[in-house]
């Protein structure tokens, strides 16, 4: 006998999140529904509110909350604006502020070149970047980017675009493993990563 259909339906939603299989879906439906009703309320506002409300940063792709639709980080003029580290995502930011060593600012691509899947560089945000660039003064541009084909498609086109820029570009140290998802790597290994950091260009 299967789930009645209201509850199939929250499982079926569940699943629709990245890494929630089948029984981790199931779990969670069932504990909400033993939360009271007022709880249950409250979850669907935030998760509501968290979508109607969260946008990305004008300046780096980030998301925010906030009115200006100017993230935290870059606002936050103890940051080191001279120093941008690219990244395929802004999951990928909260993993680096976890590890809270890094003080410069971030560029979220929102997706990395694939031509077999149809992506190519005027899909991701890559034309913010260069206006960024160009308003530095001898900038560093970090690329942290997981080492499958297609970061290695997007790392070779901004080296490409960054050519006759004043730009130092530096690239994670490989003690990352191959094709890794750089929101799955703990924080020792990305903070050692950052600071083995090779010049590319």
């Amino acid at each position: 006998m299967g789930y009645p259909k209201k509850l199939e339906s929250v499982v079926e939603y569940l699943k629709k999140i990245s890494g929630i299989g089948e029984k981790s879906a199931e779990r969670y439906a069932l504990a909400i529904l033993n939360l009271n009703e007022e709880q249950v309320n409250d979850f669907a506002t935030s998760l509501v509110d968290a979508k109607s409300s969260l946008k990305p940063c004008k300046i780096c792709g980030h998301i925010t909350d906030n009115k200006e639709e100017i993230c935290d980080i870059c606002n936050d003029e103890e940051r080191d604006k001279n120093i941008i580290c690219v990244l395929e995502d802004y999951k990928s930011v909260f993993t680096f502020e976890k590890v809270g060593n890094y003080h410069g600012t971030y560029h979220v691509l929102n997706g990395l070149i694939s031509p077999t899947e149809g992506i190519s560089y005027d899909d991701i945000n890559l034309e913010s970047l260069i206006e960024r660039v160009n308003k530095l003064e001898h900038p560093e541009i970090i690329l942290a980017l997981k080492s499958g084909v297609e970061g290695e498609t997007t790392t070779l086109f901004i080296k490409k675009m960054l050519e006759d820029k004043d730009v130092v570009i530096s690239r994670l140290s490989y003690g990352i493993p191959m094709g890794a998802d750089i929101d799955y790597i703990d924080g020792m290994t990305l903070d050692k990563a950052l600071d083995d950091r090779k010049k590319i260009s």
